[in-house]
């Protein structure tokens, strides 16, 4: 499921949530909504490129990734997660999800 979401200075954002409604990815804030649409359009394609993911620990020992398009700029950023295998869970949800 996709929720968009525009600030009144204008930004946008979207996120990718799973059938229960939960968060699965957050995406950076666009100036504007061609530049969103543009991202949502090639999503689908970089989804299907597990290098694209980058994963991260954080300070406090949790895991996130982040979704990059082909140019290497990153899309987003997932929620926490308090182990390794529930990120790579995360991943793949996104991946079935797109």
């Amino acid at each position: 499921m996709l929720k968009i979401e525009t600030h009144n200075q204008g930004n946008s954002y979207f996120e990718l949530k799973n059938k229960k409604g939960e968060v699965l990815f957050t995406s950076i804030h666009f100036e504007n909504e061609t530049d969103m649409n543009n991202t949502l359009s090639s999503i689908n394609t970089t989804s299907n490129k597990i290098k694209l993911f980058e994963r991260k620990t954080t300070h406090a020992g949790l895991f996130q990734f982040s979704l990059k398009n082909n140019k290497g700029q990153t899309i987003g950023n997932s929620e926490n997660y308090s182990s390794e295998a529930g990120m790579e869970n995360g991943i793949k949800n996104l991946m079935n999800n797109l």
